[in-house]
């Protein structure tokens, strides 16, 4: 039976996936893959619509009763991290301070993504005014043209925002960084409770990262048909940033992250009690 997977359509995944999805992994079953914004995959592992899934680590509180949290093909990682965005040239004249915020409109990607979790985070005890969940592509261009007064954003804008006319008030993979010694724990890989074993899934896993390594030109196509628009560029610049030593391996500075990601979310109410060691994650 084909096994179903879940990814976006960003450029890390599609790299580390690509050998995978297209049967090119010893023992694999086939894979019928749906691509869609993690927003989009959180709700939808909370339904158990896919045996294998990308979620926002933000998200594994309501999801760890039904699924593993797998090791391996998620995104972790150091100077990655969400940027907050607002219009203006950054000077103190144009740019807001973190308290402006207490006023302001901010457009994220979605309310349980963990870019969304550092955002409320980072700005505890002086919330935004309003909220609005935004597809991730409307974002920058909502705050350039003055819908919302900030932005939260991922991935490539980390790159292109300046062409929006964009400034970064902060860098929450920078504050995270700061505050904590630790990776940035983004997009996990999760396998669904009596479809999947854990273990034969890693090792497809590691395997499909180990084939984007070793021949990163086996992929090309597929991962630009896939890339939004995105210029060649801008696409190996994303791939060398998200697809690290953490896609193959959370290793014990990747758990601690997660640990203290959900730990810090917890303990300020924002998210419900749950356990993510390594006694409900399975790891090699």
């Amino acid at each position: 039976m084909a096994l179903s997977l879940a990814i976006s359509p960003c450029p890390n995944d599609t790299f580390v996936f690509h050998a995978l999805v297209h049967g090119r992994v010893p023992g694999a079953p086939p894979v019928e893959v749906t691509y869609a914004d993690v927003d989009v995959t959180n709700t939808a592992a909370e339904r158990g619509a896919f045996d294998l899934v990308k979620v926002s680590y933000a998200a594994l509180p309501w999801l760890l009763e039904d699924y593993h949290l797998l090791p391996c093909g998620g995104a972790l990682g150091r100077g990655c991290g969400p940027l907050v965005l607002t219009r203006g040239a950054g000077d103190s004249a144009t740019r807001p301070d973190r308290a402006d915020l207490s006023g302001a409109t901010v457009a994220v990607p979605g309310d349980r993504t963990t870019a969304y979790l550092l955002f409320r985070l980072w700005s505890a005890g002086r919330p935004p005014a309003r909220i609005e969940v935004v597809p991730f592509h409307e974002i920058m261009p909502g705050v350039a043209a003055g819908r919302y007064d900030a932005g939260l954003v991922i991935h490539e804008a980390r790159f292109t925002y300046p062409r929006h006319g964009l400034t970064a008030l902060v860098d929450l993979g920078e504050w995270w960084e700061g505050d904590t010694g630790l990776p940035i724990p983004l997009g996990a890989i999760l396998a669904r409770k009596g479809t999947v074993d854990p273990v034969e899934a890693a090792g497809w896993i590691r395997e499909s990262v180990r084939q984007a390594w070793a021949d990163p030109e086996a992929s090309r196509d597929y991962v630009l048909s896939h890339a939004q628009e995105m210029e060649p560029d801008v696409v190996d610049r994303h791939i060398g940033l998200y697809v690290n030593e953490f896609t193959a391996d959370l290793g014990d500075a990747g758990f601690a992250a997660v640990e203290a990601l959900l730990g810090r979310a917890t303990d300020a109410g924002l998210v419900p009690q749950t356990s993510s060691s390594r006694a409900t994650a399975w790891t090699n």
